[in-house]
């Protein structure tokens, strides 16, 4: 079972090559078949004619049964949903099953280190492979068209990775004026069948020489005379998908390229930035079980887990098991049994919301030349992660002082943001985004959050009211959004917030265990 029909057609060719002289009947089954053949392969499968059946989601149809099925391989696991799962469940009850990912997403890795599922990882690379060289570039076509030649020079082929249907042509015609010589040809979703099947099938011969395709690419593929990758916008895609697209290339014994493309003059988030360091770091081959454990650290799985503990607590971490607790808990208080618990729901310290998402346009990071150990920044970065007062931020930061020397103003501005969103959390704003002088709050998208009956909100309301020029709410078909103007900068957001939490709680927001 694979994810995608060009996978299919790749796990055919492959297993069809390996299986000729065992005399085992293989299909596949994807979009590509005609319903008569289809009808055809159904009825052989149905019968035990078939050995080896590949396929996309149209495996899990209903029209489909098997002889006996004795074996389900799952590839690229991390591509299919929770309804897909259970499909898959559904086919037989005692089926040996062997789900296979680079990236295991959190819950499925928090299964097999708890003890659920089995997990082997194979560390062993093949013979004569090489690290991919991974590299963050702002976009600049003389760069682009320098690499895409040395490739084509030593006899190679280049992806270039484009997830913008609508701009994909612009980007073919680009680098043909870039490349006059080269073939290039573009790949997408949106495309027929034939023609998906048709442009794949020659890149595969190497009769095109540059690929321009948007993240169809990404699962599985096979191409081992490609080994140049580049990546546009890069800091608009996951850690997973970055990942699965790097290994694309590399599939030889050529040292293969992946340039993660950024657009010139434009601010990355925070957590943009965290990733391509990320993938930039784990670029070792294997590494996509570290970049799992990593994502799966950073969502809450604590420092906990290991082979040596025992008990769901243990394995899990007890922070992420309380956390898991608690918001089962709201989620009852809020809906269930909110007439029960209305006084608790409108008290000032109630929080109404748990994660609070911010994009303001600047640099926050502990900077490579500051701490120049990566183990010792991801400590660091834990470390604070956990914080929850003041006091335990201004202890933190003397450490630094006195271990590291005076804070670089990345390092700054990384602490006011830690202020910032303990003040969003108290004032229920689910999102803040700082754009040309403009301070846009998102509140909480559920309209029938709690916080909406409180007097929280009425003071936010008075608030708006008493500052006519400065403020402004908005309404759209999703949720309620606050605009402040004059806001310039991380330190403006701070102190306009601070401002904001005396105005609508009474208290300093620096006095209380947040």
């Amino acid at each position: 079972l694979v994810p995608t029909t060009i996978l299919a057609l790749q796990h055919y060719q492959t297993f069809s090559q390996r299986m000729k002289d065992f005399g085992v009947a293989i299909e596949y089954l994807t979009r590509f078949k005609s319903a008569k053949q289809k009808r055809a392969i159904l009825e052989k499968l149905a019968d035990g004619k078939i050995d080896i059946i590949i396929g996309t989601h149209a495996l899990l149809s209903k029209d489909v049964r098997f002889h006996d099925l004795g074996l389900l391989i799952i590839d690229e696991e991390q591509k299919f949903g929770v309804v897909a799962k259970e499909k898959i469940r559904q086919l037989k009850v005692n089926v040996d099953t062997l789900t296979m990912t680079a990236t295991p997403i959190p819950r499925t890795l928090k299964f097999s280190l708890l003890g659920a599922r089995d997990l082997s990882v194979i560390n062993t690379p093949p013979p004569n492979r090489q690290p991919i060289h991974t590299e963050r570039r702002t976009f600049s076509t003389e760069f682009i068209r320098e690499a895409i030649y040395y490739e084509i020079h030593r006899g190679g082929q280049v992806f270039f990775v484009h997830n913008r249907i609508q701009t994909l042509p612009a980007i073919v015609q680009l680098l043909q004026r870039l490349c006059p010589d080269l073939h290039i040809a573009s790949a997408h979703g949106q495309m027929p069948a034939q023609d998906i099947e048709h442009t794949m099938r020659l890149f595969i011969e190497g009769q095109i020489d540059v690929l321009v395709s948007t993240n169809i690419i990404e699962t599985g593929l096979d191409i081992p005379n490609a080994n140049t990758i580049f990546i546009n916008d890069a800091h608009l895609y996951g850690l997973s998908d970055l990942h699965q697209l790097r290994g694309r290339v590399g599939r030889s014994n050529r040292k293969a390229f992946c340039y993660l493309l950024t657009p010139p003059h434009t601010p990355l988030t925070e957590n943009a930035i965290k990733r391509l360091r990320t993938v930039e770091e784990f670029s070792e081959l294997g590494s996509g079980i570290h970049i799992a454990l990593r994502d799966l650290h950073i969502r809450g799985a604590g420092n906990l887990l290991g082979s040596e503990q025992s008990g769901f607590i243990n394995n899990l971490g007890f922070e992420t098991y309380q956390r898991i607790l608690d918001e089962a808990i709201r989620e009852l208080k809020e809906v269930e049994f909110k007439d029960l618990f209305k006084e608790q729901l409108q008290r000032p310290s109630y929080r109404y919301i748990y994660e609070v998402s911010m994009e303001l346009g600047e640099e926050m990071y502990i900077p490579d030349d500051y701490v120049r150990s990566q183990r010792e920044r991801m400590n660091l970065y834990t470390r604070l992660n956990s914080i929850r007062t003041e006091a335990g931020l201004q202890r933190f930061a003397e450490e630094l002082r006195d271990r590291f020397g005076p804070l670089p103003p990345p390092v700054e501005r990384l602490l006011d943001t830690m202020r910032i969103k303990w003040i969003c959390q108290k004032l229920a704003f689910e999102r803040i985004i700082l754009k040309d002088n403009t301070l846009k709050i998102h509140l909480p998208e559920n309209p029938s959050n709690p916080y909406y009956d409180s007097p929280l909100f009425q003071k936010l309301l008075q608030y708006i009211h008493s500052h006519p020029q400065q403020c402004q709410l908005k309404q759209s078909t999703r949720r309620l959004s606050l605009l402040i103007n004059g806001i310039r900068d991380i330190l403006d957001v701070k102190l306009q917030l601070s401002d904001l939490q005396s105005s609508l709680i009474h208290e300093e927001p620096q006095s209380a265990t947040l």
